[in-house]
């Protein structure tokens, strides 16, 4: 009787990391949204479908944070490279008209 239960007691150490195994693989890849996966594969993953999903998730790349954010800081980027190329143009033309010898 002992035997079935360390049998038993075995395949529960066992079994435990694999049905939490995506949710692992989340932590250990840093994911940002790691608490919702496990919640994920803590609520659906008996249905091995949902397991599937939750593995599939954790092996993902993290999304951006932010993407509205990196998408106005990369227009200010782009706007002030500009701006700073139409200044260097019209510096080097005053430049350029100021050296000219006078007639």
């Amino acid at each position: 009787m002992s035997g079935t239960v360390l049998v038993q007691a075995i395949a529960a150490l066992i079994a435990l990391p694999l049905y939490f195994l995506p949710a692992i693989l989340a932590d250990r890849r840093k994911r940002h949204d790691v608490l919702t996966l496990a919640l994920f594969n803590a609520c659906l993953g008996w249905t091995g479908f949902g397991w599937l999903l939750a593995l599939y998730w954790s092996l993902q790349p993290n999304p951006p944070k932010n993407i509205a954010g990196e998408v106005v800081e990369k227009r200010k980027l782009v706007s002030m490279r500009a701006f700073s190329s139409a200044l260097m143009v019209r510096v080097q033309r005053r430049a350029t008209g100021r050296n000219r010898p006078e007639k």
